[in-house]
């Protein structure tokens, strides 16, 4: 098997505000959309991000009123402090402050207007010993 691309499809009930979030605060750009449907890529993601609405006939009929949760969408970056800074000077409530964790990964989290969790890492370089 060869696989040509990736997506992360979420089920949301306001796709537009979903797709106008990541565009505006994270460089995402449409490269698709129609009624109830949008899918948002960059360059250097990997993937692309799909939102879908609540109720639409191409999801799976036990997931078509389900909203999208007890997930985390994840992007790895290189400048962590300052990507936090950039987002609150944007006015992005910043949902889960700077945190290091114990196996060295620095992160925070930041919500869409649909819930859906958005979280920035970069991994803590381990000191010298």
């Amino acid at each position: 098997m060869k696989i040509n691309s990736s997506a992360v499809s979420l089920t949301v009930e306001d796709v537009p505000a979903s797709a106008a979030f990541l565009t505006e605060h994270f460089g995402f750009q449409e490269q698709m959309a129609a009624d109830g449907f949008v899918s948002l890529g960059r360059e250097d993601a990997g993937l692309n991000v799909i939102y879908l609405r609540r109720g639409l006939e191409v999801l799976p009929e036990g997931f078509r009123d389900q909203h999208a949760a007890g997930l985390i969408l994840v992007f790895t970056v290189d400048d962590l402090a300052g990507e936090e800074a950039r987002l609150q000077a944007e006015g992005v409530e910043i949902t889960m402050p700077l945190r290091e964790e114990p196996w060295g990964e620095r992160l925070f989290q930041v919500t869409d207007p649909n819930g859906v969790v958005i979280e920035l890492v970069e991994w803590a370089v381990p000191a010298a010993k």
